[in-house]
């Protein structure tokens, strides 16, 4: 009888691993804003000759001196110029062949930035703000990256009201229901979806109405810090449209 192979554990046994450390690590950004009523996401044109010309996410290899987060924040710098924005973990991606230089895994975080008040930093491709409901096909496997950031977006403004984070400080209830309906896909009822969000307290009438709109001027909002920080002491309920 063949006796069973014991199998090599890192964090107890002293064996030979210098096979695993011949593949990178890396982070992919999906920087989302929200411009002209339409959901964006910031792109960059790939340079590898496998996909010439092909849009790709925003990303880099981690460096030896930095975590997953550090990494993704200085992406995010580099690329925009921004900090202390929105950024969240996702899902890590770990396909053996899905980049052609090597075994890459790669973490993919979402990020929600105000896409009109900041000028990006042109570094070397192209670097531009696309429509999401647009794209089709993407350089890596970075398609699937943006929708299931995407997914995770959509099921996150209904749990916390990070949606704001796309908005200006003020703004009016007509914007806010264009922006959530560009998140989530869906055409919403007006009048219920003012309800439920009046409900939540968390909105600010600051007595001031739009100004130079194509459409009958609206209040304008600001969402309520405040009170929001004490909901989330006795847990806050999300707005489920």
């Amino acid at each position: 009888m063949t006796p069973s192979r014991k199998k090599p554990n890192i964090n107890c046994s002293p064996v030979d691993t210098s096979h695993f450390f011949g593949f990178a690590v890396s982070v992919d950004c999906v920087i989302f804003g929200f411009d002209e009523n339409v959901l964006k996401v910031l792109l960059i044109k790939s340079d590898l000759p496998t996909f010439q010309d092909k849009w790709s996410l925003l990303g880099d290899l981690v460096e030896l001196d930095e975590d997953l987060d550090s990494a993704s924040y200085r992406v995010l710098k580099d690329r925009t110029g921004l900090e202390n924005v929105y950024l969240e973990q996702v899902h890590t991606f770990s396909s053996v062949g899905r980049h052609p230089a090597g075994r890459v895994v790669s973490t993919a975080y979402f990020s929600l930035v105000n896409a009109r008040h900041h000028q990006l930093r042109q570094l070397a491709n192209e670097l531009h703000w696309h429509p999401v409901a647009d794209i089709q096909e993407m350089a890596f496997d970075h398609m699937e990256i943006l929708n299931t950031c995407l997914a995770a977006l959509q099921k996150k403004i209904q749990e916390e009201p990070i949606i704001f984070n796309l908005l200006e400080n003020k703004f009016s209830l007509r914007e806010l229901q264009y922006l959530y309906e560009a998140i989530l896909g869906v055409k919403l009822d007006r009048r219920n979806f003012r309800k439920k969000l009046f409900t939540t307290g968390l909105l600010v009438d600051v007595d001031e109405m739009e100004e130079n709109v194509p459409h009958r001027p609206g209040k304008l909002y600001t969402f309520n810090h405040g009170r929001y920080s004490n909901m989330k002491k006795k847990t806050f309920v999300g707005i489920d449209f």
